[in-house]
């Protein structure tokens, strides 16, 4: 009997130790450490607005609808770019509803950007990510959307094309994956180059021109989440 209990009181204390290095001192030194060394990715990526409001997420993608913003690629997300129903469409690439989908993209993308018929369109153009909600594009992708967006704002095409390079991201360690342009980081440097942005109030300006440094990622344009406010909207205000 003393056997068995000197043995429950070794298995009871390792079980006591165990908990309180693995359920409370390891979690809080992780956290710690995520405050101190890279709080804003700690904390998931969240972008506040000057009131300190929290409206989204910079690792989360969102869909564009004007013809002066670059759009993202589809999702099958909810019902596009929904993060509470992450996700893609289940359909097999010997899918005809896929297929359909496909060809009504690419004819729908040829025609917004003034392609010819047989102008190639980039897959990332018409086919939705794995989680619906990938907040990149393609450089090409890019490339074939700047000639609307330039009209759009009337600014030069090499004015567009060159904001393009300037917010094209290499592989990951040079190798990994491709290179890939934020929409939400290019759409908001479009923001501010843009001609008729410095006629905007010294404190509006500069509001925008902060968050462009920051890395703010912004909703610019027909927000996905309801109630998402645009980059204006955030910047829009009386001077404090």
């Amino acid at each position: 009997m003393k056997e068995f209990l000197a043995e429950l009181r070794g298995a009871v204390f390792a079980t006591f130790v165990l908990a309180v290095v693995c359920c409370g001192i390891y979690p809080l030194v992780v956290f710690g450490l995520a405050q101190v060394l890279f709080p804003a990715l700690a904390n998931g990526s969240l972008i506040m607005d000057a009131g300190g409001t929290v409206r989204g997420s910079g690792l989360i993608g969102q869909a564009f609808a004007s013809a002066k913003y670059f759009h993202s690629r589809p999702s099958a997300a909810g019902i596009g770019y929904d993060a509470s129903n992450s996700g893609g469409s289940n359909l097999g690439p010997t899918s005809k509803v896929l297929y359909q989908e496909i060809q009504e993209r690419v004819a729908a993308s040829r025609a917004e950007n003034g392609l010819s018929v047989s102008d190639p369109v980039p897959a990332d153009a018409v086919t939705a990510s794995a989680s619906g909600l990938d907040p990149d594009i393609s450089p090409r992708n890019a490339e074939i959307q700047a000639p609307r967006v330039a009209k759009a704002r009337g600014l030069a095409i090499e004015q567009v094309l060159k904001l393009v390079r300037a917010n094209t991201r290499p592989p990951g360690l040079g190798f990994l994956g491709a290179p890939r342009v934020n929409v939400l980081r290019l759409n908001l440097a479009l923001d501010i180059a843009v001609p008729g942005e410095q006629t905007r109030p010294s404190h509006q300006r500069g509001c925008i021109e902060n968050m462009a440094r920051s890395g703010h990622k912004i909703a610019l344009d027909a927000p996905a989440v309801a109630g998402l406010p645009t980059l204006h909207d955030s910047c829009i205000g009386p001077a404090k």
